[in-house]
């Protein structure tokens, strides 16, 4: 099969060095309005085949697939070409700027029987997975709280503030590992800098008396990585800096017992062992380039298709509402 990509800016080298791997990808094609972006390419992936020009390159009729690696307002014109002209798709996180785009992309996608794949790349690390694992085994119970911290120095965006930058990662692993239906969304953050908020605090509200908090920021003078999951069984700390043990599972709760006819609560916790399972360290956008692949080949939807792009889509526009009106919650049509 024969892949494109389209935009060689921070992300778009990786996909192209990926697609080129990849068994099944016969020939990769790297697109770019950028001269100087197409000769670092080829440089650095020898046996790649150049263009400058989307319009050109969708009209081969061999090519199979496209990649999208542009800033996000360019996302729903570019993926609605690509479709239209009977490709494949692969698009960057987040998917699209708003969810009336995400619904028309994934309607064009059915209509002409074609595969979107979002990269929410986290969903095929192994630390993710692995989690995933343990909570259908029902090990931690029913998930209670979903708390997610991520936070760094930079890199500031332009065109999204850091909610739809940093936020989209952490809001599809909460839509891939918690399993419940969000109804209500609220934001409180403040920019800074250059009009776009730069630092947020997120929470969103689950059936079944469930939360889950995000704290994003580009202005923090330490890099984290940090996940919590209480259960009503167990608890579970998912930290990426950490080069070993990466996931631990904490055999920690809390109980609260009622003594009749005095109306008090008697907290009682829990302490007991801890352990760290051992993850898979292939690489993410490996397991999610043969996911893309597979799925194509098969004619099915893959883990992370239109739908759960538009999950993510949706939380954001409800949190930009609430953010504009100091952290009133906006409910989830």
């Amino acid at each position: 099969m024969k892949f494109a990509v389209v935009g060689l800016g921070y992300w778009g080298p990786n996909l192209v060095r990926n697609f080129q791997a990849h068994p099944q990808i016969t020939s990769v094609i790297a697109c770019d309005e950028r001269e100087q972006r197409l000769e670092f390419a080829r440089s650095r992936f020898p046996g790649i085949s150049t263009c400058n020009s989307i319009d050109a390159l969708i009209q081969d009729p061999d090519l199979k697939a496209v990649a999208i690696a542009t800033p996000v307002n360019t996302h729903y014109d570019l993926a609605k070409k690509i479709l239209e002209a009977g490709k494949h798709v692969w698009v960057e996180k987040p998917f699209t700027a708003s969810s009336n785009h995400a619904r028309h992309l994934i309607e064009i996608a059915k209509q002409n029987n074609r595969v979107i794949f979002v990269d929410h790349t986290f969903l095929y690390t192994g630390a993710v997975r692995k989690i995933k694992e343990v909570l259908d085994k029902g090990e931690l119970g029913d998930v209670l709280y979903f708390d997610s911290v991520r936070i760094n120095l930079g890199l500031f965006q332009h065109d999204v503030n850091v909610m739809w930058d940093l936020a989209p990662h952490d809001l599809s692993i909460m839509s891939y590992l918690v399993g419940k239906k969000p109804y209500a969304v609220s934001a409180n953050g403040i920019a800074n800098f250059n009009g776009m908020e730069n630092v947020a605090h997120l929470s969103v509200y689950f059936e079944g008396n469930c939360f889950a908090h995000f704290h994003v920021n580009w202005t923090s003078p330490v890099k984290i990585r940090r996940m919590i999951m209480g259960g009503t069984k167990k608890m579970m700390v998912f930290d990426d800096m950490e080069n070993f043990d990466k996931v631990k599972i904490y055999d920690t709760g809390v109980a609260i017992n009622t003594e009749e006819g005095v109306h008090q609560a008697l907290v009682e916790y829990r302490t007991g062992d801890m352990y760290s399972p051992k993850v898979n360290q292939t690489e993410a956008l490996s397991l999610a380039t043969s996911e893309f692949v597979n799925a194509i080949i098969e004619g099915r939807k893959p883990l992370t298709d239109g739908d759960n792009g538009l999950y993510v889509i949706r939380i954001l526009e409800a949190a930009e509402e609430s953010i504009k009106n100091k952290g009133q919650l906006v409910l989830l049509s």
